[in-house]
């Protein structure tokens, strides 16, 4: 059975290919969004094993939506996949209750890293 998957990035293109990679990386499911307040509702609706988001958003970043996802009672494994570095993010993004930071880069083994993650943590 695989793993569900809600991915949270307001680019479709970087949507399109975080997606395509994990499930070639592992047995996973992905659906993706581009709103992260719609995110929230789907969260709210749905039944996702992980979400992952990127951090920098419009409207709601990637900590105010992990944190409204922590406020409604949900412990979804919630993992933030970032550009930015690991040293700005993970002490906000522990207190919000991001289950992971992983950092963007350039290459494919980032996807393989999230998908291993991902699947260690459902």
């Amino acid at each position: 059975m695989s793993i569900e998957v809600l991915l949270v990035d307001e680019d479709p293109d970087v949507l399109e290919v975080v997606s395509t990679f994990l499930e070639r990386e592992g047995d996973l499911a992905v659906t993706t969004q581009t709103d992260p307040e719609a995110a929230l509702e789907d969260v709210r609706t749905g039944g996702y094993d992980a979400i992952v988001s990127d951090y920098t958003m419009p409207r709601m970043d990637g900590l105010e939506l992990c944190r409204a996802i922590r406020d409604d009672g949900d412990s979804t494994p919630f993992f933030l996949f970032s550009a930015r570095e690991a040293a700005d993010v993970e002490p906000d993004a522990a207190a919000a209750g991001v289950t992971e930071f992983v950092q963007k880069g350039t290459g494919t083994e980032q996807y393989a890293t999230l998908a291993e993650h991902i699947e260690a943590a459902v």
